[in-house]
């Protein structure tokens, strides 16, 4: 197994990866960083965790979606919306300590 040392919301982090798994690994890498980094640049979210656990939600969410051209699928307004209530939950949720347990 090969390691890799990458950076997500700029902390290293040593990570495993099957050989010739490094370009999805580095990929993943990407798309996890770059969720956690809006989240975090958008303000309201200071605490890791919680940056985390949204970004975790929206890139879930994301895989879930079916695609739009798909019979009954959400237009993009009612998966913000959805979006939007999934994200107030969690805030009320986790409350104002951002601790997630």
């Amino acid at each position: 197994m090969k390691q890799l040392e990458v950076k997500i919301l700029g902390q290293s982090y040593l990570l495993g990866c099957p050989e010739g798994g490094e370009a999805r690994m580095l990929l993943a890498v990407e798309r996890v960083d770059g969720a956690m980094c809006a989240i975090r640049d958008a303000g309201r979210i200071k605490a890791r965790d919680r940056i985390a656990v949204l970004a975790a939600l929206n890139l879930a969410f994301d895989q879930s979606t079916p695609p739009a051209t798909e019979p009954g699928a959400e237009a993009p307004g009612d998966q913000q919306a959805a979006l939007a209530a999934i994200v107030a939950r969690l805030d009320e949720a986790l409350g104002d300590d951002g601790r997630l347990l």
